[in-house]
């Protein structure tokens, strides 16, 4: 069995900017993934974590951190598909926390960036799970 926990944000500093910034105006931002094994006698997951960082002329506006973990059955074997829909499931519960906060910020109408799979080194992760 494989159970999925509730996505922890353990960082929101938002900056205000100090002028207001327009919808055509470029604010840079990057995502990043980073997975941790997580084991106990009974159990083994993993631990997503997402980093996003958003930035104008040079200025951090955001920087907002999630946490997601799976916790899994040590007699389950998780394959390349199962393991790209658990990283897209703590995306999108991630995405899901940024678009309502960003509700009261200057990043009110900005997204984040899709998820870019071809970037997910698959191949590492697995052997996290075994």
């Amino acid at each position: 069995m494989i159970e999925q926990t509730a996505l922890e944000v353990t960082r929101w500093h938002y900056h205000d900017c100090s002028r207001p910034i327009g919808e055509e105006e470029h604010i840079a931002s990057t995502t990043s993934l980073d997975v941790q094994r997580k084991r106990t006698s009974q159990k083994k997951g993993i631990a997503c974590r997402f980093t996003s960082r958003f930035t104008f002329e040079g200025h951090t506006i955001l920087d907002y951190i999630g946490e997601d973990s799976y916790v899994i059955d040590l007699e389950e074997v998780i394959d390349k598909n199962e393991l790209l829909k658990m990283i897209r499931n703590s995306f999108e519960k991630y995405k899901e926390k940024f678009e309502f906060r960003k509700l009261s910020t200057i990043l009110q109408n900005r997204s984040l960036k899709p998820l870019n799979e071809s970037m997910i080194n698959v191949d590492l992760i697995l052997p996290l799970l075994i």
